[in-house]
């Protein structure tokens, strides 16, 4: 059975969100059902929000558009820098084929 982790961590200036394991639709209801967590974890003193996929070994079509639904959220956040590390291939794939390519380079771009 296709399992997703995450960790949310506080640092000095940061919120990190580690993910690891499947992005996907068959993963998503746990993370949706935490989203108000994390949300309010992003509203504190903290300038950076990082989201750490390194530990992802697979993300369709519905992870993807639900990540890309937190980033916006997260984008909304006044004064954030919202940040995506060690973006899956996949994920940048999927953004070519919707056309997000742009968006999601924004995220990338350190």
């Amino acid at each position: 059975m296709a399992m997703l982790n995450w960790d949310l961590q506080k640092n000095n200036d940061k919120i990190a969100l580690l993910l690891s394991g499947e992005l996907s639709r068959h993963t998503l209801l746990p993370i949706w059902q935490q989203r108000a967590v994390f949300l309010s974890a992003s509203e504190l003193d903290k300038s950076v929000i990082e989201w750490d996929l390194s530990g992802i070994t697979r993300i369709d079509s519905a992870g993807f558009a639900t990540l890309c639904d937190f980033l916006r959220d997260c984008e909304t956040l006044p004064n954030k820098t919202v940040r995506l590390i060690h973006p899956p291939k996949q994920l940048l794939t999927l953004a070519d084929l919707v056309g997000l390519s742009d968006w999601i380079a924004k995220f990338t771009a350190l």
